[in-house]
């Protein structure tokens, strides 16, 4: 008897099993605005499987049978639940260990009619199914990342329940949901690779309340952080997250982004008090009071921020707000070699000096500058800083550094207070990728963005510097040093096999070499599409598994932007 109720409750777990494959393989992925052309089939392919009937027993020989079934259906035809190991000796799925691929496979199913009808009830207006907008959407502005297919429908909600309603479709028909903000992220975080419904949140763009009291801000998640600011400015605050321009709240929030003023004033996980969001399911969350600190439960709004729109969707945000600077200085200076550009960024944060910004540019980078703006700035590496408070300790601050900067074989050491002559001299810095592209207009660009421990960041940039310049491709850094993170933009020519290779070797070996120094494959743009190789050295099989477990727990249809931040090849 106990023989047999072990084979029974293996053909209950064996069922789950089978029925939990069912439901996530129709759009489990295999594995913006640019106007390249990608090659498409006119009409995507679907894949329809057949109807799966399963039927409990009370004989042993059927028992075994299924058990059986499973164990094979679970081992060969869903690479998610099984030995990772099993992959190793096959094609490896975008994403996977070992993965060198760009294209983004994902399966595609054809949407029904009724999900057609049910969101032009809900959108009226407000959708799409034209191909250019479809493919704009399914074709990040800022990223060489590419994916088989494009969004089937476009749909622009106005409002959190119209959020909600168009979810609650989605997940009825199990159609893939791609949150879509900015368009500036660069690691495919908007990519379509299974179709479905791109929720694109740019009319959600108010700002609900402002407690100037409280220095806090309530806002949709279409807003951008430097519309915020232009918002805020006569109120005498700001948000301080400065990520690329063009990007908004609610993206910001779902790549856990920073910026130069990160040294400062912390990231996105640091600078957001809580947050409303659509589950998979329709259901609407707040993560949190509007308390500066709280110690109530679990931590959902750490939990959403950086979840790159794989748990739900955001459809409010409370920010933290700081107080504009009373003063700030700016300076610039110049060094002979990398190496001691590094260790002054390094050196002046130990000095205890409380810097807003220390950001680094090497000479390639100096000399895109140059060709893109008619300048004629010294081609070699340099530091710029920002110092602020009230004037005296801003000069003061800027004197410390001056010495630290000439005990470091530093030299043309300039500052300005000026207003205009500040953001002169910031320009350079927040247009650095458009300036890359000034040298090679047609080429595409990967970018690193690796973060090491602030001791390790010279070794690292020394090392990796060494490797880019014995590289045939043009390569820059940039870096935001007062925290140990570091962009390089690796240009390459699309139509070369040879130089995206060669781009993609660049990439892998300084993030490899980031991670032997305890370092992080992303420190502000995320995993998408593009890092998701890398997150298994990084954090361990055992990480990802709880990230799926979370995952599957909240979206059991694996609707909400899938492919994206978990590897293909995670079991449990």
């Amino acid at each position: 008897m106990a023989y047999y109720s072990f084979w029974l409750a293996r053909l209950r777990s064996s069922s789950k099993s089978i029925l939990s494959s069912l439901r996530t393989s129709k759009f489990s992925t295999q594995n913006t605005r640019t106007r390249t052309l990608i090659t498409l089939s006119s009409d995507n392919s679907s894949r329809n499987g057949t109807p799966f009937q399963l039927f409990s027993a009370s004989l042993l020989p059927l028992a075994l049978a299924a058990s059986a079934g499973s164990l094979a259906m679970q081992s060969q035809t869903h690479p998610s639940l099984c030995d990772s190991s099993a992959l190793d000796s096959r094609d490896v799925n975008i994403g996977g260990k070992g993965s060198t691929e760009y294209v983004v496979k994902g399966s595609h199913k054809e949407i029904p009619q009724e999900l057609v009808d049910e969101l032009k009830a809900i959108c009226q207006d407000d959708m799409t199914m034209d191909y250019e907008e479809r493919y704009i959407h399914g074709k990040p502005q800022n990223s060489f990342h590419k994916a088989v297919n494009i969004p089937d429908i476009i749909v622009f909600p106005r409002s959190e329940d119209e959020v909600s309603k168009i979810v609650k479709c989605c997940d009825k028909h199990k159609v893939p949901i791609i949150p879509y903000g900015g368009a500036t992220s660069i690691e495919g975080h908007t990519l379509s690779p299974n179709g479905g419904v791109c929720i694109d949140m740019s009319l959600m763009k108010s700002v609900k309340a402002l407690h100037i009291e409280d220095m806090d801000v309530v806002v949709e998640p279409g807003i951008g952080w430097m519309e915020l600011n232009e918002y805020l400015e006569p109120y005498g605050l700001f948000f301080p997250l400065d990520p690329g321009p063009g990007a908004t709240i609610g993206g910001m929030c779902a790549t856990r982004c920073s910026g130069s003023l990160a040294v400062r004033y912390g990231t996105m996980r640091d600078n957001v008090i809580n947050l409303k969001v659509v589950l998979a399911n329709g259901d609407v969350v707040k993560t949190a009071s509007r308390a500066r600190k709280s110690a109530a439960g679990y931590d959902l709004t750490r939990l959403i921020i950086g979840s790159e729109g794989t748990l739900g969707i955001i459809t409010e945000v409370t920010l933290r707000l700081q107080k504009i600077p009373q003063h700030s200085v700016v300076a610039t200076c110049n060094f002979p070699t990398i190496k001691d550009a590094a260790d002054v960024a390094i050196a002046t944060m130990l000095s205890g000096i409380q810097v807003s910004r220390v950001e680094l540019l090497d000479e390639v980078q100096v000399r895109a500058v140059n060709i893109a703006n008619g300048k004629n700035l010294p081609e070699l590496p340099t530091l710029m800083f920002e110092f602020i408070g009230t004037q005296a300790y801003s000069h003061e601050q800027t004197l410390i550094v001056q010495k630290i900067v000439s005990e470091h074989n530093g030299t043309d050491f300039i500052f300005a207070e000026d207003p205009e002559a500040k953001k002169e001299l910031w320009k350079m810095r927040k247009e650095a990728l458009w300036a890359c592209f000034a040298m090679e207009p047609s080429f595409e660009a990967m970018i690193s963005d690796v973060c090491v421990p602030l001791s390790c960041l010279a070794e690292l940039i020394s090392r990796s510097k060494k490797e880019l310049d014995a590289s045939p491709l043009i390569c820059t850094v940039i870096a935001h040093a007062g925290d140990g993170n570091f962009h390089t933009v690796i240009l390459f020519d699309p139509s070369k096999e040879e130089d995206r290779q060669e781009a993609e070797r660049l990439n892998r070996f300084m993030v490899h070499t980031a991670l032997s120094m305890e370092g992080t494959c992303t420190g502000e743009h995320g995993i998408g599409t593009g890092k998701m190789k890398y997150l298994e050295k990084e954090l361990g099989t055992g990480a990802l598994e709880t990230m799926k477990r979370i995952k599957v727990a909240l979206d059991p249809n694996n609707i909400m932007n899938p492919g994206k931040l978990i590897p293909p090849h995670i079991c449990f």
